[in-house]
């Protein structure tokens, strides 16, 4: 099916919503169904993040060098800042200031109550950054990012440039001291904490399958026991996610395939209990609203959004 040509469901329950085991029942609300919010303005969408003091959500069209914003009250569309720096991830810090991945830049930067964009990190060992993919923070206010090299393999997504450093994960303390967490993952991509924050999920995304894999967060702030959580299989693409109350990883899935374009769910053994189908590929997700329990899901062309029967971990 042509994106353009999809139509929200008639039914209730929306047979969009596929329940693969029966734990999934608890989470899917029988009168909701998946709503479009958006579509046609990215190429790539991505890096959504809910802005819940201003009621709006924010996400990245990372080729269109734009961050879009869409507004809960009166579903209004606008430009919320262009040039982006070919922004993609973005989260919010423990003050609830915006951070963003610019591949652009090669940074993580962070806009001020003010607006004012400010640079937090571009360089390790004084060698640039490859192009900063995912981020999320940490209750003690460390800021958790990937490295891989997409944004500076051509003229698409940002500036072809060879790399200095390795597809590292890094972290930033609060005293704002980078230090690499994990190496050696071939294109690190999308992170997501437990909700106990004892494990620290990434995907490899150049992995052969692709895979996510899950690390021990140590008391001192490093990992350890890094280990295969979900093993995507020879045509799994997963990318960004988020991490629900229960522990359920929502991640962000695509092949151009029936069944494997939308959202998969896996609960905190790596099982998958459900799936979302859309008719593009979604990139990355997060949950937001008033209760934290709308999944709003990023994907090529469109933005969408499911009301589901469980919250978001905080950050």
């Amino acid at each position: 099916m042509n994106s353009q040509d999809w139509q929200p469901s008639q039914r209730y329950p929306d047979p969009s919503i596929v329940v693969v085991d029966a734990s999934f029942n608890k989470y899917r609300m029988p009168l909701t169904k998946v709503e479009r919010l958006a579509t046609g303005i990215t190429r790539w969408g991505e890096g959504p993040v809910w802005i819940g003091d201003m009621r709006c959500l924010v996400w990245s069209d990372v080729p269109g060098n734009c961050m879009w914003r869409w507004d809960e009250e009166s579903g209004a569309v606008s430009v919320f800042r262009k040039p982006s720096g070919h922004a993609n991830g973005n989260t919010r810090d423990r003050q609830g200031r915006l951070l963003t991945c610019e591949h652009g830049g090669r940074r993580v930067s962070r806009t001020e109550p003010d607006g004012t964009v400010t640079n937090l990190v571009s360089t390790f060992n004084n060698k640039r950054l490859n192009s900063p993919n995912d981020i999320v923070c940490k209750s003690d206010g460390s800021i958790w990012f990937t490295d891989p090299t997409f944004g500076i393999l051509g003229w698409y997504e940002g500036a072809k440039a060879e790399p200095e450093l390795p597809t590292n994960v890094y972290r930033i303390d609060p005293s704002g001291t980078l230090h690499v967490v994990a190496e050696g993952i071939n294109q690190p991509n999308g992170l997501a904490f437990s909700p106990d924050e004892k494990i620290l999920y990434i995907v490899e995304s150049r992995s052969v399958p692709r895979k996510i894999l899950a690390l021990d967060v140590t008391k001192e702030n490093t990992l350890k026991n890094s280990r295969v959580f979900i093993d995507a299989g020879p045509k799994g693409t997963p990318d960004g996610f988020r991490v629900d109350m229960d522990g359920n990883l929502w991640c962000g899935w695509g092949m151009g395939e029936a069944g494997l374009d939308g959202v998969h769910v896996f609960n905190p053994t790596g099982k998958l209990i459900g799936r979302i189908d859309l008719p593009e590929r979604c990139a990355n997700v997060c949950f937001g609203g008033r209760h934290r329990n709308r999944l709003f899901m990023a994907a090529s062309t469109s933005l969408y959004a499911l009301y589901v029967n469980t919250q978001g971990t905080p950050y």
